[in-house]
């Protein structure tokens, strides 16, 4: 019997009313065999004492598992009443004192929460409980924060309710199969996650198993853990970077996985120093075998970066990026001319050797390649970031050494293209060197511009245009060009961009013609003189004649030297008594000439409206003048100070011509035109791609928001509020608005009109230059208002334009557009119909221009449209059946019938397939893409919009990859494409939408247009959690100031966090590029004062942006115009002494202001 009872015993299990049989429960025991179960029999403390001292876990832990284990008991329906034993009572015993137990923990623990004891995770002190949270807590409190983390500044590290559970450790342990298995491994881990249950804890256990605590962080740094490491076994021909992780497309089983039978896949431990003794193996074999190729050894010194993230020792970091520079020596040496990998050099010694051995290695590898664009560009970006070494003197000799060094290769280079008997302008080398060439010139002109020098930058545009695109036909030396140029510049002649300039070109000739007139009319002068001219003298009676001379002249200087020098001890005399007179009067109104600098303005708003008139003189003052016009005359008002600041405003010849350089291509000729309309604020069609260098380079510089950006902010400002019922939020133009940019515009678009005007000599027939001519000269005649005026202002100067050339198709169709802008769109359809109705007698390289037109006509009447069944709708229907059909054109009388729709869509097809081979060859031109555009709009007006996106899809198929990136008229397509998918976003899928804009950044990661877009549908579709981890995604894979400014732009639109406005600042100006961004550091400090309202923390910033963009005045002026309420009137003095060792451009004196108030009334 008793044999009978242990092995029962034996054969229960945990829950015994599923395992148990019926003869079991018909036992003759009088306690029923189910309450005889082990689970139930065995003592708690036991149980408590054995947990314990195996894995060291308190009672709380034990006691919450109680209720759990009685509730996965299951209750019986009935049973009898049976007598309490002495194991029965022990038991209730031991429940009270637990219940005991667990009050009195619960109320030691709610007080050491309060006071935040000893407790590096539980909250601070002041803070209150949740707002759902009752007085009475209860034994578990769970809260879920739909917002994210907002209370972690509040508590100083992460709530530790609010952080999942983790567990560390080989997770290929959880396959093996069998139950024990799984068990041990929960029962290993929960020595790691020492939490279990935080609200039930005893306080004397600290908490250290979340992924983010000190325990699990060194674990998982340590280089001897051993990570699981899935090896393909079929070898890759492509080098593969060594963070990229390929997945495999075979599905295997986790057990596969660990065994390493899987196709083609094995597994293996490694720990991190296995991993870096492989990777170091497998890039030496590489190198070995490929010495040449770049890629690799840039990715052996990016994984060194990896390696030494991994290192906390700072000497452990020093001997890696000795490691690393060895091997970019290395590198270097085996492909001295890879400008990659100098680079890349030359950043690791930045971050090892001090400022003056970094300059020294600079300029060591510029001697050996001086003919690099791109080292000089990166050269010039490193001084100019200096701090300590920056002088504008300083950066002028660079800039001169820079423009010689490309001039001169650009001059090799075209001597050798000329020696092999071909086309030195249309050589690859030669444009290339002479559009790095205009880059650093435009770079040289914007220092000159935001150091305050703005008449030496518009005299260096003035003079290069001269010099480069208007010179005079003729077969010069350099030297003997710049001697012809010399008689020009300082000459009475007008320049290009003032009023009834001739170009440099014109102005010779008509010199050389007046010259020719005046020596004709001196020959028939002395042609007329005819008889005797009388008897000569005797030679040695001449020679006495000149002897006397002599003496006499001779006396008269000695006599005029003794004049000179009284007149010079006068003219001494007279300055000591002005200068005694001067200081006798500044007595007077209580000036102290002798006191000391920092003693002489004691107010700060003193020092305020001296930056306030600083500015306004900065923005009057941009146009140079010449050196016969400066005088007295035209000065009705202190006319001493006016002729002081023509003085300054004189540019000489010697002031411009070191930097003077003569172009051949003419995309080089063009760009430099582009980047000077570009520069005085021109409006010009999209004409560079924004992956260019040169674009980048616009961004990274500017001050201030451009007019094409604020059109796009201004897009998405509008989205957002249009949501949103009060208007909390702000914009970039409100924070850095300026007064006095609207009348300094409105000079500019006088001074470009002037400009293009007379450049159109040299470029006939083109269509941007034409463009930006009539918008310089509606914006002049409107005064920057366009809204102002019905009819067009530019209609005048179109017309004579158009007198000049009658066959100017695209100017024709220019003109037409600025009409329908101004409303006139009777007026526009006449000229667009004139055009296209004269396209046949054209010649037949201008016929190739066709397809702008029709696409421009189209587009005019859509924007004209009010519905799909209007007039302008059917227009446009028909002018782009007439450009798909290849017939003439006629005016619109009538809807196009299905058959010429269908032959329009038949002719499209075969046009673009046409411009395979073409496009094949990455030869685009605006005609071709004006040719796909125009069938999508054809396709998108009569079938649907899938149909449209379908003939830009089958386009961008025509092109390679790699030509995407670099083509604007790729890039324009690209954006025609997103406002396809965005007019018709209702109809199409929010992931197909992402995903198109994901790709575009990818290819074009600096467009505004894209990140517009962005904005806008995200706002509408998506949460703003999923915006800002898509705009947070795209700046730490291609940082740039663009993504910035619309993530910035976004969050001050809305109201956001203060934090997460901090945050996007302080990640953006972390990045070595963008550090030296301008509009960042102005933007951050005007945020700091107007929304913030933190004036500390904006003086911190302000000294932040000084040091790291020295050359900046509108920078430094910021900080005397916003940070009068943190800065003495002392800390002012001193930054207005700094400016000037730098060599900034200060033209106002502080005198001149306390004069104002002295003489003021």
């Amino acid at each position: 019997m008793e044999k009978t009872e242990e092995e029962e015993q034996k054969s229960s299990s945990l829950f015994p009313l599923q395992a148990a049989s019926a003869a079991s429960l018909a036992s003759s025991s009088n306690v029923p065999q189910w309450l005889s179960n082990t689970s139930f029999t065995t003592e708690l403390s036991v149980v408590n004492d054995a947990v314990s001292s195996l894995y060291n876990l308190t009672a709380a832990q034990s006691e919450d598992d109680e209720p759990r284990q009685q509730q996965a008991t299951p209750k019986p329906s009935s049973y009898d009443l049976l007598q309490s034993s002495e194991s029965d009572d022990g038991g209730r015993d031991s429940k009270r004192e637990a219940k005991k137990h667990k009050k009195r923990k619960r109320r030691r623990y709610s007080e050491e929460e309060a006071s935040a004891a000893n407790d590096y995770a539980s909250r601070k002190s002041g803070v209150g409980a949740w707002a759902t949270r009752g007085s009475k807590p209860s034994v578990k409190d769970y809260y879920f924060d739909s917002r994210g983390d907002r209370d972690n500044l509040a508590f100083g590290c992460l709530y530790r309710m609010d952080v999942a559970r983790y567990k560390l450790g080989n997770s290929a342990k959880l396959f093996q199969p069998g139950f024990q298995a799984l068990y041990w491994w929960n029962k290993m881990g929960s020595i790691l996650d020492r939490d279990g249950d935080l609200d039930v804890l005893d306080s004397k256990l600290k908490t250290g198993g979340r992924y983010w605590s000190a325990k699990h962080s060194v674990l998982e740094r340590h280089k001897n853990l051993k990570r699981i490491r899935i090896v393909a076994h079929e070898k890759s021909k492509i080098v593969i970077p060594g963070d990229f992780i390929p997945l495999s497309e075979i599905q295997t089983s986790p057990v596969d996985v660990i065994d390493g039978s899987s196709l083609g896949t094995s597994t293996s431990e490694e720990s991190w120093e296995d991993e870096v003794l492989r990777k170091t193996r497998e890039f030496n074999k590489m190198l070995r075998e490929h010495p040449h190729d770049e890629k690799i050894w840039l990715s052996f010194a990016d994984f060194q970066d990896r390696i030494a993230s991994m290192q906390p020792q700072k000497g452990a970091r020093l001997q890696t990026l000795e490691k690393k520079i060895s091997i970019l020596e290395k590198a270097t040496e085996l492909n001295p001319e890879n400008e990659e990998l100098l680079l890349c050099l030359m950043k690791a010694y930045q971050s090892r050797d001090s400022t003056d051995v970094f300059i020294g290695r600079w300029e060591k590898i510029l001697l050996q390649h001086s003919g690099s664009y791109m080292l000089w560009k990166e050269f010039l970006h490193v001084v100019q970031g200096e701090f300590s070494r920056f002088k504008v003197s300083d950066m002028r000799k660079l800039y001169v050494h820079a423009i010689q060094a490309l001039s001169a290769a650009c001059s090799k280079q075209y001597r050798q293209v000329h020696q092999t008997a071909k086309s030195p302008t249309s050589d690859p080398a030669v444009i290339e060197l002479e559009l790095g060439l205009v880059d650093i010139f435009l770079s040289l002109c914007r220092f000159e511009w935001q150091a305050g020098y703005q008449e030496l930058a518009t005299a260096l545009f003035q003079a290069e245009i001269e010099y480069g695109l208007l010179c005079p036909c003729l077969f010069l030396s350099e030297q003997s060009k710049q001697r012809l140029f010399e008689h020009f510049w300082n000459g009475d002649g007008a320049r290009v961009g003032e009023e009834g300039a001739l170009g440099w070109s014109t102005w010779l000739e008509k010199e050389e013609e007046s010259r020719q007139q005046v020596m004709r009319e001196e020959t028939v002068d002395e042609n007329d003189k005819g008889g005797w001219t009388g008897w000569s003298e005797p030679l040695s009676k001449q020679k006495e004649i000149n002897l006397e001379k002599t003496s006499i002249n001779l006396e008269n200087v000695a006599d005029n030297d003794v004049d000179v020098e009284d007149l010079e001890d006068k003219l001494e005399t007279k300055d000591t008594e002005q200068e005694e007179d001067t200081e006798a009067l500044m007595k007077m109104l209580g000036i102290d000439v002798n006191a000391e600098a920092n003693n002489e303005v004691k107010d700060t708003s003193i020092w305020t409206r001296w930056s306030e008139e600083e500015s306004s003189r900065d923005c009057n003052q941009w146009m140079p003048f010449h050196t016969k016009s400066v005088g007295p005359s035209h000065m009705d008002e202190s006319p001493d100070r006016q002729l002081d600041e023509q003085l300054l405003g004189v540019i000489l010849f010697e002031d411009v011509s070191e930097y003077l350089f003569s172009l051949s291509s003419g995309e080089a000729r063009i760009s430099l035109l582009f980047h000077f309309i570009d520069f005085f604020g021109g409006k010009i069609p999209e004409w560079m791609c924004t992956n260019n260098s040169s674009w980048t380079e616009k961004i990274l510089s500017l001050e201030a928001v451009p007019d094409f950006l604020s059109e796009k902010l201004r897009r998405v400002n509008d989205v957002l509020t249009k949501t949103q019922t009060s208007s909390c939020g702000f914009s970039l133009e409100v924070l850095l608005g300026n007064a006095h940019d609207a009348s300094r515009r409105i000079d500019m678009m006088k001074f470009l009109r002037n400009a293009i005007l007379l450049c159109l000599t040299a470029f006939p027939r083109n269509h941007i230059l034409e463009e930006a001519v009539l918008v310089a000269e509606d914006m002049f005649l409107t005064k920057m208002n366009s809204c102002s005026c019905s009819v067009t202002p530019c209609r005048g100067l179109a017309k004579g334009l158009l007198k000049n050339d009658r066959q100017d198709l695209l100017l024709c169709g220019v003109y037409a557009r600025r009409e329908a802008i101004f409303g006139n769109i009777d007026h526009a359809r006449r000229v667009f119909d004139m055009a296209l109705s004269s396209i046949e007698s054209l010649p037949a390289d201008l016929q190739l221009n066709a397809p702008l037109i029709y696409f421009w006509y189209a587009e005019t009447e859509l924007s004209n449209s009010s519905g799909n069944s209007s007039e302008s709708l059917k227009r446009a229907i028909h002018i782009l059946s007439c450009l798909g059909s290849g017939v003439s054109y006629n005016p619109f009388k009538c809807q196009p019938s299905s058959l010429q729709l269908l032959r329009a869509h038949q002719g499209f097809k075969e046009r673009i397939r046409m411009l395979r081979t073409t496009w094949a060859r990455g030869i685009i031109n605006d005609s071709s893409t004006a040719l796909i555009c125009s069938a999508a709009l054809f396709e998108e007006l009569t079938t649907g919009w899938v149909a449209a996106v379908e003939v830009l899809d089958h386009a961008f198929s025509m092109v390679l990859p790699e030509k995407r990136s670099q083509s604007h008229q790729l890039e324009f397509l690209f954006n025609y494409y997103l406002r396809i998918l965005q007019k018709h976003h209702k109809q199409t899928r929010l992931s197909k939408f992402l995903e198109s804009i994901s790709l575009g950044l990818q290819i074009y990661p600096s467009s505004p247009e894209l990140f517009t877009a962005l904005v806008e549908i995200s706002h509408l579709y998506t949460v703003p959690t999923k915006l800002r981890s898509i705009l947070d995604d795209f700046s730490n894979k291609k940082p740039s100031v663009m993504v910035w400014l619309f993530a910035v732009s976004y969050e001050l639109i809305r109201g956001g966090s203060q934090h997460r406005i901090h945050g996007l600042f302080e990640r953006a100006l972390s990045n070595d590029r963008l550090r030296h961004s301008v509009l960042l550091w102005r933007c951050y400090i005007a945020y700091e004062i107007d929304i913030a309202s933190n004036p500390s923390a904006a003086r911190r910033v302000f000294f932040r942006a000084i040091h790291a963009c020295p050359w900046s005045k509108k920078l430094w002026l910021d900080g005397f115009l916003k940070l009068k309420s943190v800065l003495s009137a002392k800390e002012m003095s001193d930054l207005q002494e700094v400016m000037r060792d730098k060599e900034l451009n200060v033209r106002t004196d502080i005198y001149e202001i306390l004069l104002q108030d002295d003489v003021g009334p």
